[in-house]
């Protein structure tokens, strides 16, 4: 067994630069699950999968695929409801799917791997069966430099319901990676691959440095056998359960009875200020102790306070990462939420009494009128303030492009940043969900930028350098 730090080191000790390949499967590697499930639960629910498909889908699953005859098979039927349908929007729907379904499945130990292996230059490989449909989505966030995957044909910018080529299942993904090794010169002997199904060895076979992932048993028992690493991924988020959802529903009440007690500290000393500093503390205590979360501040503890008031910057993946940001920032913050926040019952009322900043995304006059407040916090209250620079929870485990608004607020009030990482919220709490898993959380604090100090033309250079730094924290690359 290996855990994602071996395979980590693995690729730190390898060669550098593109002539490596780092080949990642999809399903079930970068993903825990099967991204043509949720093409099809969508038909379901459209009401565009008749009887017979059913049946037919039911089979397979019962069965499973064992042959290239029985993919191919496979393919011809299921192939059939796309013939007629304009190519791009297709990709549309897919890209839906992806956004909304299947990115909250995600691996973060995959992910993590596959960060490593961006840094340290190698050439980025998707090689799966599926289609472009589910394909395209998944290759555009990873930035992969080549795709290897079954196409469909198109013809006038039509599906015409057949595979365009050859399917890459099995034996296919080897040969496509050997011919793409071949083309660009690339060196399989000191690349790598990640896989989880037993059709996947052929692959895995085909380079140096293979590693199964979460493997199923024919893989498992090849991979013991020939001695390559095994990583097994979880599997236990996003997995709705009678306990998470005592969990979730503890974690309501425990935030809400920590807030009433700060609600009667409030009033006895007459003071709101009071009432938000002990609603955000000891009421985010109280949530994550009865939801089972354990926040460990790993590494700058020192740097939540040495700075204030500040402009706290943190990575957006979960639900969870305002509650945990409360529990690690504990007094004189603020925020910015999106305006739906305001009606939320409860959080809406106490971030509003706490100065919450809420902006209407779509409305770029409104965001600036509404920042004001929190930014005369700041100068003249020495209230700090929270925000995520990525403007959303992001749908992959690593960051989206950040947005320069929180600097600009810096600027203006003369106030430094304090990037902070979250690790671990998206597991316990994925895009999307609702329900709260037990876990721990790691925090990293790292040291303050300052830009007041940017030139205007560096102000892009000097926040895509603050975003590389917390990408760094987040994937622990030194």
């Amino acid at each position: 067994m290996a855990d994602v730090d071996e395979l980590v080191a693995r690729i730190r000790n390898a060669p550098t630069g593109p002539r490596v390949v780092a080949a990642f499967d999809y399903d079930g590697t970068l993903i825990d699950g099967f991204s043509g499930l949720a093409l099809i639960q969508a038909r379901v629910r459209a009401r565009q999968v008749g009887p017979k498909e059913a049946a037919r889908i039911a089979l397979a699953a019962i069965r499973g695929v064992r042959t290239p005859e029985e993919f191919d098979a496979f393919l011809g039927w299921s192939l059939k409801a796309y013939a007629g349908l304009d190519a791009d929007e297709l990709r549309a729907w897919g890209r839906d799917i992806f956004d909304n379904e299947i990115a909250p499945h995600l691996r973060p130990e995959t992910w993590a791997l596959l960060e490593a292996h961006r840094a340290a230059g190698h050439t980025i490989v998707i090689a799966s069966s599926a289609t472009m449909l589910q394909i395209e989505p998944i290759a555009e966030v990873v930035d992969a430099d080549h795709v290897l995957c079954t196409q469909l044909e198109v013809r006038d910018g039509v599906v015409t319901g057949r595979v365009d080529g050859v399917a890459l299942w099995s034996e296919q993904k080897a040969v496509a990676l050997q011919a793409l090794a071949a083309t660009d010169g690339l060196d399989l002997e000191a690349s790598f691959a990640y896989a989880d199904g037993d059709e996947d060895v052929p692959l895995l076979d085909a380079v140096g440095n293979p590693a199964a992932i979460s493997p199923r048993p024919h893989l498992r028992r090849t991979a013991e056998e020939r001695g390559w690493p095994i990583m097994d991924g979880d599997r236990t988020a996003a997995r709705p359960s009678p306990k998470s959802v005592v969990r979730t529903a503890a974690a309501y009440y425990g935030f809400f009875g920590g807030t009433a007690i700060a609600a009667g500290l409030g009033l006895l000393r007459r003071s709101r200020r009071t009432f938000v500093d002990t609603a955000i503390g000891f009421g985010s205590d109280l949530a994550l102790t009865v939801a089972g979360i354990e926040v460990d501040i790993v590494e700058g503890r020192e740097h939540l306070w040495a700075h204030r008031p500040c402009v706290f910057v943190f990575n957006h993946r979960s639900n969870l990462d305002s509650l945990i940001m409360m529990n690690v920032l504990r007094e004189k913050v603020t925020a910015v939420a999106k305006q739906e926040v305001r009606n939320l019952p409860g959080f809406g009322q106490l971030f509003a009494m706490g100065g919450v900043a809420f902006i209407d995304r779509s409305d770029s006059t409104q965001i600036r009128e509404a920042l004001q407040p929190a930014v005369e916090a700041l100068t003249e209250e020495g209230i700090s303030l929270a925000l995520a620079p990525e403007g959303t929870r992001w749908r992959t485990p690593g960051m989206g492009p950040f947005k320069k608004g929180a600097f600009h607020i810096a600027r203006q009030a003369g106030v430094p940043v304090v990037p902070v990482v979250i690790r671990g919220a998206g597991t316990l709490m994925p895009r999307g969900g609702q329900l709260i898993q037990s876990g721990r959380i790691e925090v990293s604090v790292l040291p303050a930028v300052h830009p007041a100090g940017w030139a205007e033309d560096e102000l892009t250079t000097e926040v895509e350098a603050v975003r590389s730094h917390m990408m760094d924290a987040l994937f622990g690359r030194a």
